[in-house]
């Protein structure tokens, strides 16, 4: 019986892909995420819902380290990617960035080629030996980008070219050529029509065989479609994280129920 416990915790060892514990994050004296604990798993998609400013994206951003960049932001508390503290001084944000990759709200593709776009991560980072291995890359990611069909016989044309869901794709696929572990997305449909949106949610079930995903959505529909587990965000508290279709159907917390039901929000 006892090693059939070591076996289970091993299995939920393994499937545990971030720990936060106690995460505050200040903007100057501004308290913008209070003592936020929540724990990921792999190969599964997280969603963060929550009223507007309610510090769903702050959180997400605390998970590759994108704050660093904010002076004013101070980030307290401790999250682990795969038993590591992220914040350790010996973690070089670069290299945690190739492996949590980031989608934006907005498609932002660079200024570059289709082709380019793709090959930027994998070039700064080493991980092909030659052009023949870096073409590979290139296509792999538009394939897992699903939009290798749709630009195949363009590689060389502008990425901001494209339509906008397109772009959306592209930066998936450009996130994805670094082959990072995790993946966040900050509400990567916003900015999308209705088709675009149906896509890349199409997408995000298909990446999460091969990824943990985290997605910040306003819509909760969205979350309902997409996520297994759900963490409901309010004021800078995580007030409830669980499975998805119990978050939405029986909520523990009466906030949550208020949310989902439209009554704050």
């Amino acid at each position: 019986m006892d090693d059939m416990r070591i076996v289970e915790r091993q299995l939920d060892q393994q499937e545990l892909k971030i720990k936060a514990d106690n995460v505050q994050v200040y903007y100057g004296t501004s308290h913008a995420i209070k003592d936020v604990s929540v724990e990921i798993e792999d190969k599964t998609v997280t969603a963060f819902i929550g009223p507007s400013g309610c510090g769903k994206s702050t959180f997400l951003r605390c998970l590759n380290r994108m704050n660093d960049t904010i002076d004013i932001c101070r980030v307290e508390g401790q999250i682990l990617l795969d038993g590591e503290n992220i914040y350790d001084k010996k973690v070089d944000p670069v290299q945690l960035r190739a492996k949590v990759g980031m989608v934006f709200q907005k498609p932002n593709p660079f200024p570059k080629s289709i082709y380019d776009n793709v090959a930027y991560g994998p070039r700064i980072h080493g991980l092909a030996k030659n052009k023949a291995e870096l073409d590979e890359i290139v296509e792999k990611s538009l394939r897992r980008g699903a939009i290798w069909d749709e630009v195949k016989d363009r590689l060389d044309a502008p990425g901001t070219g494209l339509s906008g869901g397109q772009q959306q794709r592209l930066c998936i696929a450009r996130a994805v050529a670094t082959e990072p572990e995790v993946l966040l997305m900050d509400e990567p449909c916003s900015a999308l029509d209705p088709i675009a949106t149906a896509q890349v949610e199409e997408l995000i079930d298909e990446l999460r065989s091969n990824y943990s995903v985290v997605i910040v959505t306003h819509s909760m529909q969205q979350a309902a479609r997409v996520s297994q587990k759900t963490a409901f965000f309010h004021l800078g508290n995580l007030v409830e994280f669980g499975e998805t279709g119990q978050i939405f159907t029986n909520p523990v917390d009466s906030r949550t129920e208020s949310y989902i039901t439209g009554r704050i929000g």
